[in-house]
């Protein structure tokens, strides 16, 4: 596809400032959100959006799925919906023998919108998935199509009737992202644009062959040792109890981020690195994706809670 790695580097960055101007085409402002969801894609792994609703993040993972020319699929998560609805199943046709039927999750992105709304055995089924990058009916093994990618939403508001995702579920997530109400001029230009016939439509950018070829090309990117050492130092801080954790920790955690984290840390930085325009990540690519990867992976005590201490402002310490 290219010359060399340097080459398909340097296509990279190009390919990333296409796909921002073509998603901003549709979406107004969320560009943080988008580079993240961007960055979580080209690592292979998984993101979270928690944002109150109409925030556009149903529409930013559709137009992210066009831009990208991929197989997009939204699953509505009830209280009601059952495993088989979301991995298929199977049918007895005519000619009397069993026929497996697809559920939605056979698609390269995968919305899974109000994840927190569904049972824990239809959120397990969602999770193995995502983990296997396969799913398993009547004990028959089905591959999932490459790349496979799953944004979740969340709404952090209204939590009666939910179930929330257990800590070791949420860890599956590369990224946990918040998504913030729009500025004064940003929700002008929103309900300027969506009052009005102006129908925005953004083009394809990439294909799914070249999506996986920097999926790989990010795994080939090389890390310094420091930097290596600042994620597992950085993830091994936030455990309390510890030989690495801080008072801060020790006071206002009760748990804190598993081995995951310091890959997820790694793969981020990289993927942040290369669509800035650097062969190699530096501490400042770590830190600008720590707070998605930490986010979801530190739990908070009661102390911290009663002393109004965020998660943001832990992990902004800590760094």
């Amino acid at each position: 596809m290219y010359a060399n790695d340097k080459e398909a580097a340097d296509a990279l960055v190009q390919k990333y400032r296409l796909l921002s101007e073509e998603i901003g085409k549709v979406i107004v402002g969320q560009k943080e959100v988008v580079k993240a969801s961007v960055i979580s894609i080209f690592a292979n792994g998984h993101t979270l959006l928690i944002g109150v609703p109409g925030l556009a993040k149903t529409l930013l993972v559709n137009t992210i799925s066009d831009v990208l020319g991929l197989q997009f699929s939204r699953i509505q998560f009830t209280p009601d919906l059952m495993p088989s609805d979301i991995t298929g199943s199977e049918i007895l046709d005519e000619n009397r023998t069993f026929k497996f039927i697809k559920g939605p999750l056979f698609a390269n992105i995968v919305l899974a919108d109000e994840i927190n709304r569904t049972p824990p055995k239809t959120q397990s089924a969602l999770l193995e998935a995502m983990q296997e990058k396969s799913v398993t009916v009547s004990g028959q093994k089905h591959l999932l199509g490459r790349p496979f990618f799953v944004l979740a939403t969340q709404n952090p508001i209204e939590q009666e009737g939910t179930y929330p995702l257990p800590e070791a579920q949420l860890d599956r997530f590369m990224f946990s992202v918040n998504l913030g109400y729009p500025t004064f001029e940003e929700e002008m230009s929103v309900v300027r644009n969506t009052t009005s016939n102006i129908q925005n439509k953004a083009g394809h950018i990439l294909s799914a062959d070249e999506i996986l070829y920097f999926q790989e090309l990010v795994r080939k990117v090389p890390v310094a040792d420091n930097v290596m050492e600042y994620c597992v130092q950085l993830s091994s801080k936030t455990r309390p109890g510890t030989a690495l954790a801080t008072d801060l920790v020790n006071n206002y955690l009760s748990w804190g981020a598993g081995p995951r984290a310091s890959q997820y840390l790694v793969l981020g930085a990289k993927a942040h690195a290369l669509i800035s325009g650097k062969y190699s990540p530096d501490i400042e690519d770590v830190k600008a994706i720590a707070q998605y990867v930490l986010a979801h992976r530190i739990v908070r005590n009661y102390k911290a809670e009663a002393e109004g201490y965020s998660v943001e402002r832990i992990i902004k310490e800590l760094l």
